[in-house]
């Protein structure tokens, strides 16, 4: 299938959706009229007529096949596919009707006028025009410009590995899709993407079966060394496939740990289950990012070797240690090399709730060997109140941002102003307009919100303020003192209660995170956040100090866990100092890479991919 409509079956895909819903449904399935997608139904509501999908959009669908560069040849709706999800020809062709018209022509272009409606409802200028809308990941992705060697990591219910490509050669590996912003005359671009459905949620589930709070979950990650233990030869690995996965988890679900090699119900160590699951999740970007190279998506050069990039590796002048295409015998059998930095990304672009915490940013640049930067209107964000996948009040999405640079994009060519006059593809466009704004403003940031609370919209940000989660014990409609202080005293009542942490895996000491702390780079403390999905908030704004809470005498626990009730603010991540041309588009840098790091994660990749293939045979 991947190879012919450019990304493998999945339960997401629309083509799936669709097929359960003939199966599942007959009666909606007989009375539907109109597939769209998101954003062709939003644009459809402010334009006030129907507007058929992108072609990106289209690709996303399962149904659309995308001929790349083959001369004389056209993309089209795959007739195949649809009459399969269809059940026959004849409803092939109902959701061929359903579906309409896809502009191939690259996204450049305006699909129509407001609509009368808005123009009389809310006193829009009837002549603003409305240009394309795209998918809220594609369109994040295009609000960070990122340049041929980087990649974008978006963490939500769904993360998103995403890289520019330059050919169209579809496998099973990665979904791959035409850029949803480039003029007709351009040559053809793309987007490959990898995705992981395990996100949000094993993140969650393992925060309340180890931890209970936000805030002891990352005290974990601080503590338990990179594969969970000290020792060279007993690395921890875990694989919590909570639902149907792409390539090559598709048909396993499950929680899976191993300790030595052998599958174990729990680790002796229950520490470990935080750092082992967010091990598991990047390195599997990781591996899989390293399988997509060969398919020659890429071009002739992949990673950092595409591109000098402004924030070169740590390792600066070292050379490719083995020669391309050689599967040496020290890979213990890979068809990559896991020591081999070249081939990955010069930087990682992350965006997500996940990512607004040291512990993930940090992990993600020493998996990948790579500095990580941020948007500077998601930092500052993280600074002002509890932050969710949804931004702050005052503080804009990058699928918005992403939005708004098309629009400027296209309206610059419907105008014929300078900067719309085709020269160069939509990153480039949109660099060169940043940098004339950073030349007009002498140098000044961009600015990060407008009239958020508590914020004067500087970069970089101000350190200090709390962060919460998106996952609870109940209702709260506002974050007042008031509930502070209701949380904190519930948390302590729930660890006295619990006899103190001990039955979580939490017997350790203030002493031991500091001296645990300093052997690398990825055990920074801090907390992650996840998504909202339909639950409530989380207790987790602030969590009790758990310096002291194993107590020996069981009589005293209820007055140590009173004594220890301070709360320990939960620190997102910071701005570090970041380079002009980094600055200009609106990114900051919030972790560096540790070689050191690097190696260990390398070498636990063999093992990895072993402990993955059992998996997908069935054999474990």
């Amino acid at each position: 299938m991947a190879a012919r409509v450019g990304t493998c079956a999945h339960p997401s895909l629309v083509a799936a959706q669709l097929l359960r819903v003939r199966e599942a449904w007959p009666d909606i399935w007989n009375r539907t009229g109109r597939v769209q997608m998101a954003s062709s139904f939003l644009a459809s509501l402010i334009t006030g007529q129907l507007v058929g999908m992108g072609e990106a959009e289209a690709a996303s669908t399962g149904l659309w096949a995308h001929v790349g560069t083959q001369p004389g040849a056209q993309s089209h709706w795959d007739e195949g596919v649809m009459e399969i999800v269809g059940g026959n020809r004849e409803e092939g062709h109902r959701i061929w009707s359903w579906l309409g018209d896809v502009d191939i022509s690259g996204g450049r272009r305006r699909i129509g006028n407001i609509s009368k409606y808005l123009v009389e409802r809310y006193g829009f200028d009837p002549e603003a025009i409305v240009t394309p809308f795209t998918s809220d990941y594609l369109s994040t992705y295009l609000s960070l410009c990122p340049s041929p060697s980087d990649a974008v990591l978006s963490f939500g219910p769904m993360d998103v590995m995403m890289a520019p490509a330059s050919n169209y050669l579809p496998t099973r590996l990665f979904n791959i899709f035409p850029h949803p912003a480039q003029d007709a005359s351009e040559k053809k671009r793309y987007v490959i993407m990898l995705t992981s459905r395990n996100a949000d949620v094993p993140r969650a589930l393992v925060r309340d079966m180890y931890t209970k709070s936000w805030s002891a979950f990352d005290r974990l990650v601080a503590i338990v060394p990179p594969g969970g233990s000290i020792g060279l030869d007993d690395k921890l690995f875990s694989f919590w496939l909570l639902q149907g996965d792409t390539y090559p988890f598709a048909h396993v679900k499950g929680i899976y740990r191993f300790e030595t090699g052998v599958k174990v119900n729990e680790f002796r160590d229950l520490r470990a289950n935080p750092r082992c699951l967010l091990e598991s999740q990047i390195l599997s970007f990781r591996v899989r990012w390293s399988r997509t190279i060969p398919a020659g998506v890429f071009g002739p050069a992949a990673g950092r070797a595409r591109n000098t990039n402004s924030t070169p590796s740590p390792i600066a002048g070292a050379q490719q240690k083995r020669a391309t295409g050689v599967n040496n015998s020290n890979n213990m059998g890979l068809p990559f090399d896991p020591y081999d930095y070249a081939p990955l990304p010069a930087r990682i672009i992350a965006t997500g709730a996940a990512a607004n915490f040291p512990s993930i940013a940090n992990l993600a640049g020493d998996v990948f060997n790579a500095p990580v930067l941020m948007p500077t209107t998601q930092i500052d964000a993280a600074q002002v109140i509890p932050h969710r996948n949804a931004p702050a009040p005052g503080f804009p999405s990058r699928a918005a941002i992403g939005g708004a640079y098309i629009a400027r994009w296209v309206w610059g060519k419907e105008k014929g102003t300078p900067a719309g006059t085709g020269r160069g593809g939509f990153e480039e466009e949109v660099r060169r307009l940043l940098g004339k704004r950073w030349a007009a403003t002498g140098g000044a940031p961009l600015r990060t919100n407008i009239n958020a609370p508590g914020t004067t919209s500087k970069a970089p940000s101000a350190t200090g303020s709390g962060a919460s989660t998106p996952y609870g014990h109940g209702s709260r409609s506002a974050l007042g003192s008031t509930i502070l202080v209701e949380e904190e005293e519930e948390e302590v009542e729930e660890m006295e209660r619990s006899g103190g942490a001990g039955g979580y895996g939490l017997g350790f000491s203030e002493t031991e995170v500091t001296r645990i702390r300093t052997m690398t780079s990825s055990t920074s403390g801090t907390a992650m956040s996840g998504s909202t999905l339909g639950e409530a908030p989380s207790t987790a704004f602030t969590t009790p100090d758990l310096g002291n809470i194993t107590s020996p005498n069981p009589a005293s626990q209820s007055a140590d866990a009173a004594a220890t009730s301070t709360p320990s603010a939960l620190q997102p991540v910071t701005a570090m100092p970041t380079s002009d041309a980094e600055i200009q588009l609106g990114l900051a840098k919030v972790a560096e890479p540790d070689v050191d790091a690097f190696m260990s994660y390398a070498a636990l990749v063999p093992e990895y991919c072993r402990l993955e293939g059992l998996l997908v045979k069935g054999i474990v």
